[in-house]
């Protein structure tokens, strides 16, 4: 098994629609709502109250009307509302890995499983609309899956192309989501990253610090969230390994599989795992964000050979 990292590259990636400044006006005009939010900062620059729930909900729907041609978007308060940059480049440097295992070109019918679509459907609002992919999403939560499927109903680009399941046994993730008969080429996953409600709570009392310089008891994350969405028995280093393992089992079903890894001190031993699963090739991207540096671990179970066939069978233009 082989390992290599990307280097971590200034800003966003090159193809992202967000290397800019936010164009208010072209938002505002995609999202009205979000005018009642927009200010001006100490240095007289345009944006928006980060801390603000409403606030930053107003500028992702806004984000997903001007830039992926949603029509409809909307969450119920609390479910997770992830920033639209971060997601985005996700998906940029996940599709630049498949082209490297196509010959340089970006696969125009890939399949993507999205692990935790949520009630937001990010991943596959951008993914369908930049690469044209399509998408399953599972979810543990129903209420989740009923809130995307008002988002897959009221935009066609998702109804032809985002199929939706529930996952009913909450301990698992790709067992009994993925069927005999199903090919993927990429799997993505955002997984919860604290081990208990305490730590996410701990976790939210720090940001709200950092952003408003106050401290307080109880808080609402300005980006919400699900107890599901944020936290698991063990927490990422748990889930992680669990999704190692049961990878085992469709690594001929499956081109890559990959996951956010929030923590760096999880990136080795997610990779430790993946020795022990005999993957054949592990790959660390890592993306840089301003000061933030996000990591994505991906593994593949296929040798060159059998890659190559994939190669002829899924992407053959």
């Amino acid at each position: 098994m082989s390992h290599s990292s990307d280097a971590p590259k200034s800003g966003l990636h090159f193809r992202s629609l967000h290397r800019d400044r936010y164009d208010f006006a072209a938002l505002i005009a995609a999202n009205p709502e979000l005018a009642e939010y927009v200010r001006h900062n100490e240095h007289g620059i345009e944006t928006v109250d980060f801390h603000n729930p409403a606030a930053v909900k107003a500028l992702n729907r806004a984000l997903l009307m001007h830039h992926y041609g949603v029509v409809y978007w909307d969450i119920p308060p609390g479910y997770l509302c992830p920033p639209v940059p971060g997601r985005a480049d996700y998906l940029h440097h996940a599709a630049d890995l498949l082209a490297k295992s196509n010959q340089g070109t970006i696969p125009k019918r890939a399949t993507v499983l999205d692990v935790g679509v949520g009630a937001n459907c990010i991943y596959p609002i951008i993914g369908r609309h930049v690469y044209g992919w399509r998408f399953v999403g599972s979810d543990i939560d129903a209420d989740a899956l009923r809130m995307a499927r008002l988002i897959v109903d009221a935009n066609p680009q998702l109804k032809s192309g985002l199929k939706l399941r529930q996952q009913t046994t909450p301990a698992s993730i790709f067992d009994g989501i993925i069927k005999r008969d199903d090919r993927f080429d990429l799997t993505i996953c955002n997984p919860p990253f604290h081990g208990s409600a305490s730590e996410a709570d701990a976790a939210a009392r720090r940001k709200v610090a950092n952003l408003t310089g106050q401290r307080m008891g109880n808080v609402e994350l300005n980006f919400g969230g699900r107890h599901h969405e944020l936290w698991c028995d063990g927490g990422e280093e748990v889930f992680l390994a669990t999704m190692a393992r049961e990878s085992v089992s469709y690594g001929h079903q499956v081109a890559w599989f990959s996951s956010l890894v929030s923590k760096a001190a999880n990136v080795r031993g997610l990779q430790r795992e993946l020795e022990m699963c005999d993957a054949r090739r592990v790959v660390t991207l890592d993306m840089a964000q301003g000061n933030k540096i996000s990591r994505v671990v991906a593994w593949t179970y296929l040798d060159k050979e059998e890659m190559a066939i994939w190669r002829e069978a899924r992407w053959g233009q």
